[in-house]
């Protein structure tokens, strides 16, 4: 059996990974997306799940005390400072979870022999590529969260998993989906940005990737991400066409006409290619919009 501690238990991909590493498909999933062949048993791990009143993953004693009681195998960290806008005023505050913590949590992990999957985001990039970004780009993050994170990065050591992500959402978490639908519900229409572009990632899946990078020690940088790449606008569309919405419900913008102004800079494209998952004989990623209709089908 493998022991695995789970920072982060209580967000969405969190939730949604304690019940796969239960053997539970959680809401939104697919039972037939298993990366490597094999479905997780029931007994396959142990799992202590962690939320930040249980660790605060900036106090070094904190962790490296609760990582040698529990005595894991493998780290799955997700707690993070994840308020983009915010953290442009809030600088310490972000790097002390998204840097620090992440490196008090590497040096434990190494300490006792485990290892370290550490999430990560797009962010990291800063979009200007014109392009799908592959694990091997250049980082060049452009705000204070996208820095935190890469500095986060390089806290690991060799044998730990980085899994670069973006634009996460779920069932279970506060996302852009619920907001349409309850949008959508309320007959109040909305708008979203055309230039901005990316890749969909929805919890379940991310939770069932991260499962497999538990069982096999893969190393270094990943990208995980569901396939295809599109815009906000033509999410925001899609979804609100799947709850009912009229056409036109959603009106396309661009990121200038924003108001207020968001505090932080988004890359203006920062789509991931999954080639490096894919050619490591893995299933390839779900379709995003396939995703995004079992999320439509959960929720209603």
């Amino acid at each position: 059996m493998i022991k695995v501690l789970v920072t982060g238990a209580a967000g969405q991909v969190g939730q949604d990974l304690m019940d796969v590493l239960a053997g539970i498909t959680p809401p939104g999933g697919d039972v037939s997306f298993q990366p490597d062949g094999v479905p997780v048993g029931t007994d396959e791990f142990s799992v202590m799940g962690l939320t930040h009143h249980d660790l605060d993953v900036t106090d070094s004693q904190a962790v490296h005390r609760t990582v040698g009681m529990v005595r894991p195998d493998i780290i799955i960290h997700l707690a993070a400072y994840t308020a983009v806008d915010k953290a442009e005023s809030d600088v310490e505050t972000c790097f002390a979870v998204n840097e620090v913590g992440t490196g008090n949590l590497s040096d434990a992990a190494f300490e006792l022999g485990a290892r370290l999957i550490a999430v990560s985001t797009d962010y990291v990039y800063d979009g200007l590529k014109g392009d799908t970004y592959v694990e091997t780009d250049a980082t060049h993050p452009i705000g204070v969260y996208g820095r935190s994170k890469l500095a986060g990065e390089l806290r690991c050591r060799p044998q730990d998993t980085i899994v670069r992500t973006s634009w996460v959402m779920g069932l279970r978490g506060r996302n852009v989906l619920h907001v349409i639908a309850d949008r959508v519900a309320r007959n109040e229409p909305v708008r979203f940005v055309t230039d901005q572009v990316g890749t969909p990632t929805f919890s379940a899946d991310l939770a069932r990737t991260l499962a497999t990078f538990a069982r096999q020690p893969l190393a270094g940088i990943w990208h995980v991400a569901n396939r295809g790449t599109t815009s906000w606008f033509t999410v925001a569309e899609t979804a609100a066409r799947a709850f009912g919405a009229p056409e036109g419900f959603v009106t396309p913008i661009v990121t200038d006409e924003l108001s207020p102004t968001p505090a932080a800079a988004r890359p203006p494209r920062s789509d991931l290619s999954t080639q490096k998952w894919e050619a490591a004989d893995f299933q390839p990623m779900p379709e995003w919009t396939d995703a995004l209709s079992r999320f439509v089908a959960d929720r209603n």
